[in-house]
């Protein structure tokens, strides 16, 4: 009988820790932070660097200002908008980009992007929506 009282001791301070053991709740928590301050726009892939003017089209900007892409998309639900893929570092595009925070040089407008050469449509959140050109 000293197996079972010991077994029966076990059980009934096991079941008072389990009753007065506080209920934890699971929180999850997203933070994407603040979207980076580039002139002509940010790339839509991870380290979302700055984009060089002519990546993005017009159609990109309202009032001046860039929609977004990635976790910062502030466009309409079916959102499309050319890009010039030939400007991206995945296409092997190396040359000269802003850093976050520069200014917008005067003559490069992004209402009007002179000589826009767009060969992909996408949507907000990076993905190929269109055909290429």
């Amino acid at each position: 009988m000293t197996g079972f009282k010991l077994f029966a001791l076990a059980a009934v301070a096991g079941i008072c820790l389990m009753a007065t053991a506080p209920k934890t709740q699971a929180q999850v928590a997203v933070s994407v932070g603040v979207a980076p301050e580039c002139p002509y726009g940010y790339y839509d892939v991870a380290p979302y660097n700055c984009a060089p003017y002519g990546y993005y089209s017009s159609e990109w900007f309202t009032g001046g200002a860039f929609v977004g892409v990635g976790p910062w998309f502030h466009g309409s639900e079916g959102f499309q908008g050319h890009v010039n893929n030939r400007l991206h570092p995945e296409h092997g595009y190396n040359g000269p980009t802003p850093n976050r925070g520069d200014k917008a040089e005067p003559g490069n407008r992004v209402d009007k992007v002179a000589n826009f050469k767009g060969n992909e449509v996408r949507d907000g959140r990076g993905h190929t929506v269109g055909e290429k050109r």
